[in-house]
């Protein structure tokens, strides 16, 4: 790759950095813009929004699965990103190209200008959404997995509308834009299901009456799904029940893939009967039993040593973490448990320890608190001591400053390792653990 293409491609970064500053800034009007000045790639499109609090991320991975065993082309919007930014764009599992990146995010750039005279400045998941739309057209995808980026009603995803509308669930969740309580939350989820949709949800109680009542209102039909039975797990995933297809393997770990393999086979039902794309009964099962998600619940066995990844960055997630941990135990390497840890300073860091603390397999566990290299990264030594006062049963606590150096250390006890804590340290350590040829950016060329 020449030197002028690895400069206009982190300059691309850059401008999409710069838009930070902007903040989130909720509303519709600037991604329509956007999109109606590049020629509404949008509208050549169909597919699935996916919306909720948990599970986004999975669902997608398991419909894309099954759509890609299918043999249809599917495009997808993974996040955040671990490794490179690339990683939000995808069609056919693979991460956006360099050029294409840089292309499309300079094309979109020439019309902000322009839309940010009438509407204001375009924030950077505005500019993003609308490379995603403008690449997925280029590339003639078969179908669009899509997922909402914070609430449904007014976030740019929502300028587009394809078809089918899923909401996963919805707990609370960035109460500070979307109301204090379930029912305000999910009145900003509903919104996602539009006149003529379909819609599927896995909802429950509050939520799921106030979805009711919106698909209701706009006469699109909802089916409703709970988690599938689970008939067991190893190392490798679990075994679910579903109502057409029986006994299913389902690649993800973790008990809570049940709920959200339950709505991604609703999904696919929803886009089957829209006419928009079939996956058979033996491409989903498929597509379940090969599904990654790079990250969550990520096992890796390098040289021997088995190694899990997983964000647990809220009290949630890190709870379903400690679930998995207890279930996958017996199925690891033998030898000491170590926990790699690190946090966001503005993350729920006491909650986060409370949730993992609760898992059986830490006891007597060695905890390694790392930190990371972002003004928001809460230091080592402050998260041990967290450690120290929150988790007495976990026999040793100590620091290691650098994030590769603490699994490095980890990986020498011999016994299995567990990254989690922040989604920016499992990125950090996939990266070093990892040699994935499409998501090695080009280099920063030297001046």
């Amino acid at each position: 790759m020449t030197a002028a293409i690895a400069s206009d491609y982190h300059e691309a970064l850059a401008a999409l950095a710069a838009r930070g500053r902007f903040g989130i800034r909720l509303g519709l009007g600037r991604t329509r813009a956007l999109l109606a000045a590049l020629g509404d790639p949008q509208l050549s499109l169909r597919g699935a929004l996916v919306g909720g609090t948990n599970g986004k991320g999975s669902v997608l991975a398991l419909a894309g699965s099954a759509l890609r065993t299918a043999g249809l082309r599917v495009g997808q919007t993974p996040k955040p990103h671990l490794i490179s930014y690339r990683e939000r764009v995808q069609v056919d599992g693979h991460p956006i190209s360099v050029r294409d990146f840089t292309r499309h995010v300079e094309a979109v750039l020439t019309v902000a200008d322009r839309v940010a005279r009438r509407h204001g400045e375009p924030t950077e998941f505005e500019l993003l959404t609308a490379v995603v739309f403008r690449h997925f057209a280029e590339a003639g995808i078969d179908v669009a997995l899509v997922e909402v980026g914070l609430g449904g009603r007014l976030d740019a995803t929502h300028a587009w509308d394809g078809g089918v509308a899923a909401v996963t669930n919805v707990a609370l969740d960035h109460m500070d834009r979307l109301g204090s309580t379930i029912a305000a939350i999910a009145k900003e989820k509903a919104a996602i299901i539009e006149r003529g949709d379909l819609a599927v949800t896995g909802a429950d109680g509050e939520a799921l009456a106030i979805i009711r009542r919106r698909a209701r209102r706009v006469g699109a039909p909802l089916t409703e799904v709970g988690p599938a039975p689970v008939d067991g797990w190893d190392r490798d995933g679990l075994t679910v029940d579903l109502p057409r297809l029986g006994r299913v393997r389902v690649g993800l770990r973790g008990r809570h893939q049940a709920a959200n393999v339950a709505v991604a086979d609703a999904v696919l039902d929803a886009l089957d009967r829209a006419g928009i794309a079939t996956a058979g009964d033996g491409a989903r099962r498929r597509g379940y039993a090969t599904a990654v998600w790079p990250g969550r619940l990520e096992l890796l066995e390098i040289d021997g040593v088995d190694i899990l990844l997983d964000g647990a960055h809220n009290p949630a997630g890190a709870a379903a973490l400690a679930q998995a941990l207890d279930d996958l135990h017996p199925h690891l390497m033998r030898g000491p448990l170590t926990l790699v840890v690190a946090a966001m300073a503005d993350k729920d860091v006491d909650g986060i320890i409370d949730a993992l603390a609760g898992a059986s397999a830490l006891l007597g566990a060695r905890v390694i608190a790392t930190s990371l290299d972002a003004a928001r990264a809460m230091p080592a030594e402050e998260l041990a001591s967290r450690w120290r006062e929150r988790a007495p049963r976990v026999a040793d606590v100590e620091t290691v400053g650098d994030p590769i150096e603490a699994v490095e250390q980890a990986r020498e006890r011999g016994g299995p390792v567990v990254v989690a804590g922040s989604l920016y340290l499992v990125g950090t350590v996939r990266g070093h653990l990892v040699d994935d040829p499409e998501l090695g950016d080009p280099a920063v060329p030297v001046s």
